[in-house]
């Protein structure tokens, strides 16, 4: 059955892509399954159907960064595919779900054969880069808190009913917050009473709510301004 065409990255191509169907296979994956681990030599690209994913970083101490997260319509494994060096992090399943696994070679093949899919991955690569610079800079001028802020409001989305607020549902763990912006899940643990505290979040069934996510912002750009 073709189902190249139902993946977003892949769909209106503008070329046939029944000859590549069989060069690639979709798989079931497992809560909690490695799909792919630090310098893996594996090339495939990895096309999410279902399910979500957890992209992290080890130090060597052991220490894990976690980088983000990928659901339905996503894909990772491109650098590998593009440049053939060994993967640059871990990539483990945070539920049951479905991937499409396409080789370098067909990757590489549909994009340079592919005027819009091309452009696909231009503006990709080219939005994955700013995010990281956007990060690198949170990291290098903000202190604890306000990495916090920021990590916050780039998980939330605006909250239905509720004009002005944002939410981040499921609410993120403490130590899965540590882990995304360098610090002890003790600390997180910390400002958010502070942050309850001031009434700038509130936890409620299924959903941490940012009440002033305006104010977040403001404390952000004023800490940049004053670190830059």
């Amino acid at each position: 059955m073709a189902r190249l065409g139902t993946i977003p990255f892949f769909k209106d191509p503008g070329i046939e892509l029944s000859p590549y169907e069989s060069r690639c296979h979709w798989r079931r994956v497992d809560e909690n399954e490695v799909l792919v681990d630090f310098d893996d030599i594996s090339t495939d690209v990895y096309f999410i159907a279902s399910g979500e994913v957890r992209i992290l970083n080890r130090t060597q101490s052991g220490k894990e960064v976690i980088l983000g997260e990928m659901r339905g319509g996503a894909f990772f494994g491109e650098l590998a595919a593009i440049d053939g060096i060994g993967r640059s992090a871990n990539v483990t399943a945070l539920t049951r779900g479905e991937v499409c696994v396409v080789p370098a070679a067909v990757f590489r093949q549909i994009v340079f054969a592919s005027e819009a899919i091309a452009d696909r991955l231009f503006r990709l690569l080219a939005k994955r880069v700013r995010e990281l610079n956007t990060r690198l800079m949170e990291h290098a001028l903000l202190d604890l808190k306000h990495r916090l802020y920021a990590e916050l409001l780039r998980l939330s989305v605006p909250r239905t009913g509720a004009s002005g607020e944002r939410v981040v549902s499921p609410p993120p763990y403490h130590h899965v917050l540590a882990a995304r912006i360098g610090c002890r899940r003790e600390q997180v643990t910390r400002e958010f009473t502070a942050m309850a505290a001031e009434g700038l979040v509130d936890r409620t069934r299924g959903a941490l709510v940012l009440r002033r996510p305006d104010l977040l912002e403001a404390r952000v750009a004023e800490a940049l301004r004053e670190d830059s």
